[in-house]
């Protein structure tokens, strides 16, 4: 049970700042003046109009699908990099080989991403 009791302090500390903030903010909120104006949209001093959500052009999902995916090598390729010595030991190049085969297969999507032209900011 030592082990938790730091993580049961926090989580403590996270609780009761949440509540005291919540508490707080409703006993000063009843106290202000609620007005129209203050219960108004600030959009920059300018009437809302237009559509609520706007629409978004397809290179804007493929940019970020490609982060998403590059990312996600990432999350594979540091915990491999930081072991990488310790499994060299036990394995041998399986281990180099294989990552190398991954990131091949990265590097071809990623230079077929470039030749579509998805990562050309110009092409609309």
């Amino acid at each position: 049970m030592k082990e938790f009791l730091p993580i049961l302090i926090q989580v403590g500390i996270v609780l009761g700042f949440g509540i005291s903030a919540l508490i707080i903010s409703v006993l000063l909120g009843k106290s202000a003046k609620r007005t129209p104006a203050k219960d108004a949209a600030y959009e920059c001093g300018m009437l809302p109009q237009g559509e609520a959500q706007p629409r978004f052009s397809v290179k804007f999902y493929l940019v970020a699908m490609l982060f998403i995916l590059f990312d996600i090598e990432v999350v594979f390729l540091y915990p491999w990099a930081v072991n990488f010595t310790q499994m060299l030991k036990a394995h041998g190049s399986v281990i180099f080989w294989g990552m190398a085969g991954f990131l091949s297969l990265v590097t071809v999507g990623y230079v077929y991403a470039i030749r579509k032209g998805v990562l050309d900011w110009k092409r609309g």
